[in-house]
């Protein structure tokens, strides 16, 4: 029996409390696991969030993070040439005001010349006897003794390296080179004792030839003066 104002009797063994614990311990599981899957959300997503690569970031094994294909690298400058050639002219191996000063001879350049057609020199041109050798380009010099009674006329071919040189030399042949000298100056005796001599350089045949400026037909001095000329003809290329 219940007394009267109890609504709600509770039987003296706790039976009601008994039973009513289950359903608050459910609700507090419940609670539990919703808040713990929130966080484990929120901390997967922050974990995300953190570790995320930054566009350009390199991951290992992957390579670049961005999706843009990386710009190629700028091409490297072309190395500057280690030298500049010489210019191959009168002026510049055997300059105007550079006396010859040797024992044999001593006097001075007249005139200079050069050019890339080797016929040029020739006495008859058309008889072209260099072009088939190789010649690449050539000087013409002229000097004249102290005295004005010896002139020389010297010819410098220049050829692609010192073998070129060496055949060309072989069968080439003094006479058939035109006589260099100033025309306002003395001109060589038509009849005159001549003396000549032709060498290899390096990749350079020199052919010296030197006249008197009268009918002298011989002269003691002559084969010296003519070996000096060919000496100072071809110094300026003996090194190469």
């Amino acid at each position: 029996m219940t007394s009267q104002g109890e609504r709600d009797p509770r039987p003296a063994d706790g039976s009601a409390t008994a039973a009513t614990t289950p359903v608050h311990r459910v609700r507090r599981s419940k609670r539990r696991v919703l808040i713990g899957c929130g966080l484990a959300v929120l901390a997967t997503g922050a974990g995300w969030i953190v570790t995320r690569p930054h566009p350009g970031d390199w991951i290992p094994g992957l390579g670049p993070a961005s999706s843009h294909p990386a710009k190629p690298a700028a091409a490297a400058p072309a190395p500057a040439p280690a030298f500049t050639p010489e210019p191959f002219t009168a002026a510049r191996y055997f300059p105007a005001d550079r006396a010859v000063d040797l024992e044999a001879f001593k006097g001075h350049r007249t005139v200079g010349a050069e050019g890339a057609t080797c016929a040029e020199t020739l006495g008859d041109r058309a008889h072209d006897v260099l072009t088939a050798t190789g010649c690449q380009g050539y000087l013409k010099l002229g000097f004249v003794r102290s005295d004005q009674q010896l002139l020389a006329s010297v010819t410098v071919l220049r050829y692609a390296d010192a073998a070129a040189a060496a055949k060309a030399r072989q069968g080439l042949d003094p006479a058939v080179f035109a006589f260099t000298s100033d025309p306002a100056g003395p001109a060589p005796g038509s009849h005159s004792a001549t003396g000549t001599r032709i060498e290899a350089v390096g990749p350079y045949v020199t052919v010296t030839v030197l006249r008197f400026t009268d009918q002298r037909a011989t002269d003691p001095e002559l084969d010296a003066a003519t070996r000096a000329v060919s000496y100072t003809a071809g110094a300026p290329f003996g090194w190469m």
